[in-house]
């Protein structure tokens, strides 16, 4: 009975976190999606570099959340959040103002754009402090709403400014006010009051964690980017094309990951086992899928042009899969408060471009064969180092508290 109850709790957790993932990946494409059609081809070019250098900039927000929730999960409730959050803020936006002077004639974009991104990204990043204390509390229902409200920080402004006919420059003014506007919102929404504090959020918490996001960031798109270097256009192209299923293959599985760290951060081992489980079931059945209906799969992905690709396709989905279960033990040891986490995978970046380099003639699965060897190894290296990892014990003179009533069927989901 109680098995059955936790498998429903569970399931509730997932459906609304999932749900609110939709949500912000359909924002995020609505971005490119509009702007194809209120911009000229060097605005949308501009567009589309200012949007990576915001999602690149805001990558340490991710960490900041990280650690926050493994910390509120353990019981404490850090003094320190709102400095530690505005230092983080800080140091994201500020490099990207300072570069203005390299970024505006490096990457062609209007002087404006360089110092409007500085400032949307630290509203989304202070942000990701209160959905860091939401995942920590187990309060997913809330954190569901908080991942949604964000999203519409990130994006909203930008998609209405472009709808607008604003322009870039104008556009990322109203995404700008958005962002800022949005932030109350998710504070107050996390607002738990009667909470002591307890505990200090150490600045290496947040920077191990960070590292960690990073490292996933940089080392997903590492083949693709290299793909890039060393195949001809056509071929890069394709690689491009089958990179998308990587990206799915990765990112479906997160909600797994995201409900679980509140548990594995308290210490529990058979959480490890039950999420590390689960990620990896979703990934073989996302491979099979794909090998069964791989020509499919190319087609919503890219279209007839590329069928070519369908004997490759089950391959790049189990590429993303390797990555998905890498992610799920980063944050394992993150959350066992583990030195250098993601230390496997930085070496795995590391690796990679010489193995394909050595390449006599690089060809599309010569590519992807590299990554995906370098993938397994990276995330055989991190299996062994979990297991022989001893679980940190929650802090002993805390209790996490209690969650609201919208959210009492979804606390101890795994």
């Amino acid at each position: 009975m109680a098995s059955s109850t936790r498998a429903a709790s569970l399931g509730r957790a997932g459906a609304v976190v999932t749900a609110a993932n939709v949500v912000v990946n359909l924002a995020a494409y609505l971005v490119p999606l509009l702007g194809a059609r209120y911009l000229t081809s060097d605005d949308l070019g501009a567009l589309a570099t200012a949007m990576a250098l915001f999602a690149i900039a805001t990558v340490p927000g991710v960490g900041l959340q990280t650690a926050i929730a493994v910390s509120v999960a353990r019981g404490e409730n850090p003094a320190n959040l709102g400095r530690m959050s505005w230092t983080t803020a800080t140091f994201c936006g500020v490099p990207l103002l300072l570069a203005t002077p390299i970024l505006v004639p490096v990457l062609d974009l209007p002087v404006a754009v360089p110092p409007l991104l500085a400032a949307m990204t630290v509203p989304v990043v202070l942000a990701c402090r209160s959905l860091g204390e939401m995942q920590g509390r187990s309060q997913f229902s809330k954190l569901a709403v908080g991942l949604a409200l964000v999203a519409f920080g990130r994006y909203a402004g930008v998609v209405i400014g472009l709808a607008a006919g604003l322009g870039l420059v104008g556009s990322l003014v109203v995404g700008l006010a958005v962002a800022w506007l949005a932030l109350p919102v998710v504070a107050r929404l996390s607002h738990a009051p009667h909470v002591t504090t307890s505990g200090r959020l150490g600045g290496g918490a947040v920077f191990t964690a960070a590292s960690a996001t990073l490292a996933m960031l940089v080392a997903s798109y590492a083949d693709l980017i290299l793909a890039r270097t060393v195949l001809p256009a056509a071929a890069s192209g394709a690689y491009a094309v089958g990179a998308v299923l990587t990206r799915g293959a990765i990112w479906a599985p997160q909600v797994i990951t995201m409900l679980a760290l509140p548990r594995l951060a308290q210490g529990h081992r058979r959480t490890l086992m039950t999420g590390l489980g689960l990620v990896a079931g979703a990934g073989l059945a996302l491979v099979g899928l794909t090998a069964v209906a791989s020509e499919l799969a190319v087609r919503v992905v890219g279209g007839a042009d590329y069928l070519y690709l369908t004997a490759d396709a089950p391959w790049f989905a189990a590429l993303g899969a390797v990555y998905a279960i890498i992610f799920f033990l980063l944050n394992a040891q993150i959350a066992a408060s583990a030195r250098w986490p993601s230390a496997p995978l930085w070496i795995a970046v590391a690796a990679l471009p010489p193995a394909i380099l050595v390449l006599g003639r690089p060809s599309i699965g010569s590519v992807l064969a590299c990554a995906l060897t370098v993938a397994v190894a990276a995330g055989t290296a991190m299996l062994v180092r979990v297991l022989h990892t001893a679980p940190a014990p929650p802090a002993p003179s805390s209790v996490p508290s209690p969650p609201s009533s919208a959210d009492q069927g979804q606390t101890h989901v795994i």
